[in-house]
């Protein structure tokens, strides 16, 4: 869908992209603030932002309770949500066109307004509780977590987390949402049918009863070098879920970025792709991911699978023997094109709805106020070159910052096999 982005910053200090999509019916909010997990006052507080997000859409200065304002808010087909990461906390909603003004105020009582209460948090504290306890049926939830703390992130796992939120008070809320919701600390991204509509919603959000607050810093990790695997017994799985990442403590450029994310697709993207492909092929895994990740400080290349016990030396045999191509620069252009039509492609489909291209903007807005040009990102694309691939996963190799972790009914000696073909990629 066509659409022009323009960046404004209001009087309070907030800033966002205000995105007019010509014709279209649905108008799409996004709302955040860093103040994910990390920024909670102490790890034995560590749920404190995640249950307060939970409790975001209860009582507030208009409305008694959440079933009051569900009501309200609902009752035209309109939606919200809310979200919360290590450092993002994130309210979302989407409406119809003809009650965006309507929305945007019962947004502005939720976020700027709420009235935290006991009832609420005791409610929500269960709500998370059940939540977590969830999470630890998912075996990638419980290992990746794991794999971050051995690495030198300072992160809880989720049975850690669990532990904390008989801790948090309400007073811990009030604290939490007092330090991070300032307007100086808020990024906005709203599209939809904007033309002539600019200024007004200027005017709405600098009447946010939000107080002043800076944006907050992203804390900085020291990353742990390892040189042995990690297993988290499972016995009562009949397979191996298995993580290997691999680390540097920088992070990596957007031109990098679009290079290992030709790789990743090279290696794993497709049923034809070196990795996934072959393995696939060959019967040893139903399905295999790659991935390259930048954050503020630090960037990761990881792999993963859910693998059958049997047929984990073979996986892993025609990762590393692909691994260590790609290492040697043994990948052909042909290849590389055909990596880049396919990110063509997606980048075209993915401005399909007014959510869509909200999203799009929002996942690099939020996270260092960089306005991405959605026309420029074809010619970007096409500028992968093979040296920068091999140069940026030479480094992440060198480096020498990596771990495997698995999780399941496999037994050390398995995944120390298996951490042995690895390892020579680092001795090279």
């Amino acid at each position: 869908m066509k659409h022009t982005v323009t960046e404004v910053k209001l009087k309070n200090g907030a800033k966002g992209l205000l995105i007019d999509v010509p014709g279209a019916t649905v108008m799409s909010f996004q709302f955040q603030f860093r103040a994910g997990s990390r920024f909670a006052r102490n790890k034995d507080i560590y749920e404190t932002a995640h249950i307060m997000e939970h409790m975001a859409f209860g009582a507030n200065a208009r409305y008694k309770d959440e079933h009051a304002y569900e009501a309200e808010f609902t009752k035209n087909g309109a939606y919200h949500n809310a979200y919360t990461s290590d450092y993002s906390m994130v309210y979302v909603s989407d409406c119809a066109d003809f009650e965006w003004d309507r929305i945007l105020d019962l947004q502005q009582l939720a976020i700027a307004e709420p009235r935290f209460n006991e009832d609420s948090l005791t409610s929500e504290s269960g709500n998370v509780r059940s939540e977590l306890t969830g999470y630890l049926n998912n075996h990638n939830r419980v290992l990746w977590p794991k794999m971050q703390q051995v690495l030198g992130e300072n992160v809880l796992t989720y049975q850690q987390r669990l532990k904390t939120i008989g801790n948090v008070t309400l007073d811990d809320i009030r604290e939490h949402y007092a330090r991070t919701h300032g307007s100086e600390n808020l990024r906005f991204v709203i599209a939809g049918k904007l033309h002539g509509r600019k200024k007004r919603l200027m005017e709405l959000l600098e009447n946010w009863k939000l107080k002043e607050g800076k944006r907050l810093e992203i804390p900085v990790d020291t990353l742990s070098p390892t040189t042995k695997p990690l297993l988290i017994s499972k016995k009562e799985a009949p397979n191996l879920t298995f993580g290997w990442s691999m680390n540097i403590s920088r992070r990596l450029s957007d031109k990098e970025i679009d290079a290992m994310a030709c790789a990743d697709h090279i290696l794993t993207g497709t049923l034809f792709s070196r990795i996934y492909g072959t393995a696939r092929k060959k019967g040893l895994v139903y399905s295999i991911f790659s991935d390259t990740s930048a954050y503020e400080h630090t960037s990761s290349w990881d792999f993963g699978a859910q693998v059958n016990l049997d047929t984990a030396e073979g996986l892993m045999d025609i990762i590393v023997k692909e691994v260590k191509g790609l290492l040697k620069g043994e990948i052909t252009e042909d290849e590389i094109a055909a990596a880049k039509q396919y990110a063509l492609g997606r980048h075209q489909m993915g401005a399909q709805t007014v959510g869509q291209i909200n999203n799009w903007y929002a996942n690099r807005y939020f996270f260092d106020d960089t306005v991405e040009s959605y026309d420029s990102r074809p010619r970007a694309i096409n500028a992968i070159t093979k040296d920068t691939i091999t140069n940026v996963a030479q480094e992440f190799v060198k480096n020498q910052c990596w771990l495997l972790g698995g999780i399941g009914s496999a037994d050390k000696e398995l995944l120390e096999r298996l951490h042995a073909k690895i390892n020579p990629l680092f001795e090279e």
